[in-house]
């Protein structure tokens, strides 16, 4: 779904405020004039939800219904609403504890949230409208979230890899980069100094080759040296040793289940429509592009505009102005972190195969902007680049240079 769209719509009846839970969800409705017409609390179950949406609609068929979560617990009643075609708008979690300090009394109930959830939507018309994400897009959702999770757990294994290590053996510790499969691999057979020492580095490289691990020599002789450097068996050091060669095991299973993932995203990637496109800008891989996809929706219609684009990357900086400051330009608090993050690899990438935006960055160097203001920037104009790309359905191609005539 994508929730950014500031769609025009007619004017309704009802408001139906949804304040979003684990098991159960608590609707109030109310009219024109704010009055409530129905409250309730409601189970996250299929045949309550229907009968809430029936009862719903039997007060008023012109019915706008909003939600203060647009996943999670709230799939299901959003499934619903649009298999009945009822349309959505999306308020944060924060715009309504916002929200709710404007209304009288202090406490905090379900029913009150459901109640400034519905007189927001009653009054604002600067509201998103949550629209269906496509099947291939919704996969890639899945499949990027999972992934972002997986990465997340291994950057803590190793971690806690390090730390573990560390208590034992801090030589090899500072010695490997334990951010490469090669020196994992090699914590799986060999913890301790000693076992380093009688192994040798010719017998280990063997070890490593044996398991195609590139860069064996350097890696072995590097366990070797640190190996030289203590000879003292510190106490707890078998038990630590299992544990740092049970945790190594963890990251590269870590490492396979990421492996399978990046197939298939990659795999479902390419069956967008939009995916020649995407891939067709430089830097823009099927990664990347997979994230792009899964952030948007792939519908640049949601969005309007490449600027409305641009906010959403976090990529239109908002003016922060007060008295006589002015001026000022922040980064929005609010933007998809995932795909700014996706413009802004994407942008470096770029910087090594597309001379126009090599040529671009270098202009902004020039004028002052540090290393990072000029990828953001980059990846502000590939913002628009990229919108307009996917509407006119056409690749990238690099523009020939203007000759002047004779």
């Amino acid at each position: 779904m994508c929730d950014d769209e500031l769609a025009e719509v007619t004017v309704p009846q009802i408001w139906a405020g949804m304040d979003i839970g684990k098991e159960h969800h608590h609707c109030v409705v109310i009219d024109a004039q704010g009055e409530r017409l129905l409250s309730r609390r409601v189970l996250n179950d299929e045949s309550a939800l229907l009968e809430l949406i029936g009862d719903v609609l039997a007060l008023s068929e012109d019915a706008l219904w909003a939600v203060d979560i647009n996943h999670g617990g709230a799939a299901l009643l959003i499934g619903l609403l649009l298999s009945h075609d009822q349309p959505m708008v999306y308020l944060t979690g924060l715009a309504v504890h916002q929200a709710s300090a404007a209304y009288r009394g202090q406490g905090k109930t379900d029913a009150k949230d459901a109640f400034v959830i519905a007189d927001q939507a009653r009054m604002r018309k600067d509201l998103g409208v949550l629209r269906p994400g496509d099947e291939i897009a919704v996969d890639l959702r899945i499949l990027v979230r999972r992934r972002t999770d997986l990465v997340n757990d291994r950057t803590r294994q190793i971690n806690r890899l390090r730390e573990q290590l560390l208590e034992i053996f801090p030589a090899l510790e500072r010695s490997l980069s334990l951010t490469n499969k090669g020196p994992i691999l090699l914590l799986t057979g060999y913890q301790t100094p000693a076992a380093i020492r009688r192994s040798g580095a010719r017998r280990i490289e063997t070890w490593l080759k044996n398991r195609k691990v590139r860069g064996a020599a350097s890696i072995a002789q590097a366990a070797v040296e640190a190996a030289q450097a203590q000879h003292t068996a510190l106490p707890g050091e078998q038990l630590a040793a299992s544990m740092v060669a049970r945790l190594a095991k963890g990251v590269m299973a870590l490492e396979e289940e990421i492996a399978e993932l990046d197939a298939l995203i990659e795999a479902r990637f390419h069956q967008h429509p939009h995916a020649e496109v995407i891939r067709s800008l430089p830097g823009m891989g099927a990664m990347l592009g997979a994230t792009f996809i899964a952030a948007t929706g792939g519908d640049m219609e949601a969005f309007g505009t490449a600027d409305r684009l641009a906010a959403f990357a976090g990529l239109s900086p908002v003016p922060r102005d007060s008295g006589r400051v002015s001026g000022n330009m922040r980064r929005p608090r609010r933007y998809h972190r995932g795909l700014l993050r996706a413009f802004y690899l994407s942008s470096m990438a770029s910087l090594r195969s597309c001379p126009a935006s090599r040529a671009y960055y270098e202009r902004k160097r020039a004028e002052g902007k540090g290393h990072k203001q000029a990828v953001l920037l980059l990846a502000r104009r590939r913002a628009n680049v990229l919108w307009a790309m996917i509407r006119d359905g056409a690749c990238y191609h690099v523009a020939p240079p203007v000759t002047m005539a004779a």
